[in-house]
């Protein structure tokens, strides 16, 4: 098997990827890796924070502000400490999602780079983009994608 030096995962904050973040955690503590956990998101306006409200409901918060992210970072980084990983880093990076994960793997030179494989509805699709295809395609390091929809 193939011991991992650094694990990029990234969260937004929702059950199915925390369920992402558990697993990298796993996969960095039993390679004594370093964990890089990111968080993308886009600065806001009011206006902009209403209308992601309007458009995306409960599911808003994956695409708006700095203090989700901050938020998101905290509560992942307190899982994966939770599951005996001793070396975290947490990046909350503006931009979107695949960009982010994919830059800050090659940032951090990661060797596995993990995501959720949620899936999404058309409208949260065209908004958020496919991130486990699209990853997956882009990657330079090996990728994870955990099945996170039960």
């Amino acid at each position: 098997m193939s011991s991992y030096r650094t694990v990029v995962v990234g969260t937004d904050g929702s059950p199915p990827s925390m369920r992402a973040v558990a697993r990298a955690a796993e996969v960095t503590r039993d390679s004594a890796a370093e964990l890089v956990i990111v968080c993308a998101y886009y600065p806001s306006s009011e206006r902009e924070v209403e209308r992601a409200r309007d458009e995306l409901g409960d599911e808003a918060f994956q695409v708006i502000g700095a203090a989700p992210a901050e938020q998101t970072l905290r509560e992942a980084g307190e899982h994966a400490r939770a599951a005996g990983v001793d070396s975290i880093k947490t990046v909350p990076v503006v931009g979107p999602p695949i960009n982010s994960l994919i830059e800050t793997a090659y940032e951090h030179a990661a060797d596995l780079l993990v995501v959720g494989s949620r899936g999404l509805n058309t409208l949260k699709g065209r908004i958020l983009g496919s991130v486990p295809s699209e990853v997956s395609r882009r990657s330079d390091c090996d990728v994870l994608v955990v099945r996170t929809a039960r």
